[in-house]
């Protein structure tokens, strides 16, 4: 039920925490700027303006009350010099059509300032007042905001989350997708901002090294803890892969911050390089370059995963059936050979 966000610095908040926002509360955003005491209101959608280092307070309105449209989005006026927007629900205020913040501002427009605190506080809504005359603001039922990195959020459940952006298996329609992200928020496709080197040989590798190749194609989620934290095993952060942060240009949310998986144990050069993710053989090889799927002079062998080509197999001894450490699943085994 809404979220209020108080940034009175010049700090950027993370890009995950106002999508977060967004995706949560989708009803329309409203937002007081404090460098210059200005009101705008955009759909919650438009949340790419609050990356910013312009001091602000912002509401994302999920709709309880009252008909979601751009007159609804908080705040509201009280009179001619101050506003309020609220968290929460108040019982007995508001309609099909009035949202209850809009009805509680007009009722404390007929009551004394210094009243205003006493009546705020006999719920437990988060409540913030701002005059745009005097250039201040001021927090009801202040115990129960949090703080987090110097910014003042009216509830905890946007904090938490986590863009991550997929390049290979993990991207729609791909298997280990299925196997990981299907419960995540999909936010958008895009590119990365800066150039990477991208090559595919069985699995794909992006190596850190800025600048060369091209802007590699990615999907956008949003991820919690837990989601990170299997992504990380999965792609052995930090010891295979390593998650970086990186700008993300999505279709359609503007840039964004993003973590992103690099492996820098991979020699790209004189290899050729790819700007999106194609499937190709389902087999991988250990040594690239040397691996034949023929049955010809046989000099080494390497048994590969019959579901994502991975060579690291290992054996379940309980269920006596081969594991694949790379998409967590059992598998049958295909055998090749080098020559």
């Amino acid at each position: 039920m809404c979220i209020i966000i108080v940034k009175d610095n010049d700090k950027t908040i993370e890009s995950s925490i106002l999508v977060k926002s967004s995706l949560i509360n989708p009803d329309g955003l409203g937002v007081i700027w404090l460098d210059d005491w200005t009101i705008d209101r955009y759909e919650s959608d438009d949340y790419e303006i609050l990356n910013t280092s312009r001091p602000f307070i912002a509401h994302f309105r999920y709709a309880t009350v009252g008909k979601v449209c751009i007159e609804n989005t908080h705040p509201f006026n009280i009179n001619n010099e101050e506003v309020l927007m609220q968290n929460g629900s108040l019982k007995g205020l508001g309609s099909k059509d009035v949202v209850d913040g809009d009805e509680l501002a007009k009722i404390l427009g007929h009551v004394p300032k210094e009243y205003w605190a006493k009546i705020l506080e006999l719920t437990d809504n988060r409540f913030l007042t701002a005059n745009l005359v005097e250039k201040t603001y001021d927090i009801y039922n202040a115990d129960k905001w949090i703080e987090n990195d110097k910014s003042f959020y009216s509830k905890e459940n946007v904090l938490g989350g986590h863009l991550v952006a997929v390049y290979g298996t993990l991207k729609k329609g791909h298997s280990n997708f299925n196997n990981y992200l299907t419960q995540s928020n999909f936010l958008s496709s895009g590119v990365t901002l800066e150039k990477y080197p991208f090559i595919i040989e069985g699995l794909p590798y992006v190596s850190s090294d800025e600048g060369n190749g091209f802007n590699v194609e990615v999907d956008v989620m949003l991820v919690d803890d837990d989601e990170l934290f299997e992504l990380d095993c999965l792609e052995s952060h930090p010891n295979w892969y390593e998650r970086k942060q990186v700008k993300i240009h999505t279709e359609d949310f503007g840039v964004v911050t993003a973590w992103l998986y690099f492996n820098d144990t991979v020699e790209y050069n004189g290899k050729e390089l790819q700007s999106t993710y194609t499937e190709q053989s389902k087999y991988s090889y250990n040594d690239w370059d040397s691996w034949n799927s023929r049955d010809e002079y046989i000099e080494d062998t390497v048994e590969c995963c019959g579901e994502c080509g991975s060579s690291k197999l290992g054996l379940d001894d309980y269920e006596a059936k081969k594991y694949c450490w790379e998409c967590d699943a059992y598998t049958y085994g295909e055998t090749y050979y080098k020559y």
